[in-house]
């Protein structure tokens, strides 16, 4: 099965809490179905990305980057590449890469969807299609900052760094 595919089946099988998550499925199975490159990173109307909100073992500690270009505290997550099989994949795979841990479990369903204005490495405005999952560290793992972090840690769920407070309904959604 492509990437694209799986992006498809994973959406359709996906049954959102809310009615404005429920809004956005219908609008990223649209965008899909629009388009045969909606999982390229070179799809400059836009294009599917895949993050994890990444919980410590307790569930108590969520682990957010400080990302070098949007400047503010994040869930990990990026670009699909080609080599990855289904959107999970593709967040757990950044997962891994952006915290440094191995042993990173992650659910198969997303648990939240956005779509927000940026310019990324096309260079050109655009827009990503954000599918989230929750990913679940192993007992005592440590992260280490890579390259594509000014700051990588883990934050209590009940103290979210300033500035963070649009993570707060993805936060809920993966604790629930």
């Amino acid at each position: 099965m492509s990437l694209h595919a799986d992006a498809v089946a994973t959406l359709e099988k996906w049954q959102p809490g809310t009615s404005g998550q429920e809004a956005l499925r219908h609008a990223f199975l649209g965008f899909l179905a629009a388009r045969d490159d909606a999982c390229q990173r070179s799809c400059a109307a836009g294009h599917l990305t895949a993050s994890a909100v990444v919980l410590d073992a307790s569930r108590s500690r969520v682990l957010l980057t400080l990302h070098p270009r949007v400047g503010r505290w994040l869930q990990l997550g990026g670009h699909c590449e080609a080599s990855d099989v289904s959107l999970a994949a593709a967040a757990l795979r950044e997962a891994s890469e952006e915290s440094g841990m191995s042993g990173l479990r992650i659910s198969p369903e997303p648990v939240h969807l956005d779509v927000h204005p940026i310019t990324c490495s096309l260079g050109v405005p655009t827009r990503h299609f954000d599918v989230r999952f929750v990913v679940v560290a192993p007992d005592g793992a440590s992260p280490v900052r890579s390259d594509e972090s000014d700051d990588l840690r883990w934050w209590p769920l009940t103290a979210l760094p300033p500035g963070s407070e649009e993570l707060t309904e993805l936060i809920a959604a993966a604790c629930e």
